[in-house]
């Protein structure tokens, strides 16, 4: 951990260096203690400070000089008012990344000791996994005030944490990814290429795959890694592919939200459990990147979210030959970065770590063993990449759905150099489709894109439906790669296939 998150710092000054200036400071990386055992035992929090002289702390920490502050920390002390570890795990998160603050890291630990009783020292990963996992709430007037903090770094966060918005996770868990708002740029309507256009792919390019009424469009992880987002049409409908690099996740959404109103999105610069938020460029509010609801803003109290599409992870080769009409995104995007595969993540890519805290894990994967994805009827069920692999199709029910999964291509590698890291290998995953299955069993076909149901009847793979000898159709169903503590970090209650 300590050595990824070292690796952020890096990427954090490398984007300032892509993006002026979205951080001028000489970070100091934390340090973090794997082997490290947090106490989670929840903490109830007593407030017996007013909401005025709470508001005059939380004033005093923005504003105060390094004496008002230390003079606060120790009001706060003696009243033992709690709700303010929130506060000291953010000023030592951004004090430890090289942030201006009015005290010291050391100071900040301190205060987190005395009012917790833990001894997590200046290592704010550990806090901030161990506040996870903890009942406190923060002081009124938090929300707000984080924002104002977030905005030494770019005003527009100011505009995403509001008193009055309504929330569906805990704003404390919020975290700064390390760039501005729009500091990763989404892809509007990217410039599509034909393949004889598109000469700077490779056969062995890894794609993210598209197609909706006849209508097939490849996306290059090269150029998605960079982006993390694009908001397109394809097929007559809106699409918004979201990707997040750290969770290995790219979900295909519906931009047609069940409220009726169709949005595009934007990366917020903010994380959630290493999950990116995205916002929508309608209303301003931010978004569960893993889940398509509403988590903070004008839309989070309204029951609204957005349908999964299906989309494929192969090669361009492999892609192409299934879609040789497809279009592609092409590589010269109008902004200036280095499209060479690997070229922004292949240290994390490469490495067993994460980055960001997460405090809700499960060990019964590997955190970045990878997963193929389902939500069907209200049940979560995670189908790790190595089963599926082995069997090739997967006959299945989730919920009352009856599913049939398909992962007959091999493993999509890439080699790849960022200026982190020397060059490495790792995985991107591989070509998994899901379909509902009727009634119907079915078996590996003999060509490459069929299967075969119980009466040995050859059903044709394609990207919207298995089509049958007689014309009939079952239709794709929306799912997605991810990593396992990803996919955990959202979904606890999850179903894991052969678990």
């Amino acid at each position: 951990m300590r050595k990824i998150f070292g690796m952020l710092i890096c990427i954090i000054l490398l984007t300032a260096c892509q993006n002026p200036p979205t951080l001028a400071a000489t970070a100091v990386p934390p340090t973090h203690t794997p082997s490290l055992q947090l106490t989670l035992t929840p903490v109830t929090a007593v407030p017996p400070l007013s909401d005025d002289l709470v508001a005059e702390y939380l004033n005093t920490y923005l504003l105060g000089s390094q004496e008002e502050a230390q003079a606060t920390s120790q009001a706060i002390l003696a009243a033992n008012d709690q709700r303010f570890v929130a506060v000291f795990i953010e000023l030592l998160y951004f004090r430890r990344i090289g942030l201006p603050t009015n005290r010291t890291t050391a100071e900040y630990a301190a205060d987190l000791g005395a009012l917790t009783d833990q001894s997590f020292g200046e290592d704010v990963i550990a806090w901030m996994e161990w506040y996870g996992n903890t009942e406190l709430v923060p002081p009124p007037g938090f929300t707000e005030w984080k924002g104002v903090l977030f905005s030494t770094v770019d005003p527009r966060f100011v505009d995403f944490f509001q008193e009055a918005f309504p929330a569906r996770l805990r704003v404390e868990e919020i975290q700064w990814g390390g760039v501005r708002v729009d500091g990763i740029p989404a892809l509007d309507n990217p410039t599509m290429l034909t393949p004889a256009e598109a000469t700077y792919l490779q056969p062995e390019d890894t794609v993210f795959g598209l197609s909706f009424n006849g209508d097939a469009r490849a996306y290059p992880l090269r150029i998605m890694d960079w982006h993390e987002m694009a908001n397109d049409v394809v097929g007559g409908i809106p699409v918004s592919l979201a990707y997040c690099t750290l969770c290995g996740a790219a979900v295909a959404y519906d931009g047609r939200a069940s409220n009726g109103n169709t949005y595009t999105f934007g990366s917020s610069g903010l994380l959630y459990r290493s999950n990116k938020l995205m916002y929508d460029r309608q209303t301003g509010t931010l978004w569960n990147q893993l889940t398509g609801e509403p988590v903070l803003g004008t839309l989070a109290a309204e029951d609204v979210r957005l349908d999964i599409l299906p989309v494929v992870l192969t090669t361009w080769a492999d892609w192409l030959a299934q879609h040789p009409d497809s279009k592609v995104a092409d590589i010269n995007t109008g902004f200036p970065r280095d499209y060479a595969p690997g070229a922004a993540y292949a240290h994390y890519f490469s490495s067993p770590e994460t980055m960001f805290p997460v405090a809700q894990r499960s060990d019964l994967l590997e955190a970045k063993a990878q997963i193929y994805a389902l939500r069907l009827d209200d049940v979560a069920k995670a189908y790790p990449l190595a089963s599926l692999m082995q069997e090739r199709v997967v006959n299945d029910v989730v919920g009352e759905t009856a599913v049939l999964l398909i992962a007959a291509s091999d493993l999509v590698e890439v080699t790849g150099r960022s200026r982190l890291s020397d060059t490495v290998t790792y995985s991107n995953g591989t070509a998994v489709r899901a379909y509902e299955r009727g009634e119907n069993s079915f078996v590996l076909g003999v060509g490459e894109n069929e299967v075969l149901d119980g009466d040995g009847r050859v059903w044709q793979i394609t990207e919207e439906a298995l089509i049958g000898p007689k014309g009939e159709t079952l239709p794709r169903l929306g799912g997605h790669l991810a990593y396992w503590f990803g996919w955990y970090a959202f979904f606890p209650d999850t179903l894991v296939y052969g678990k």
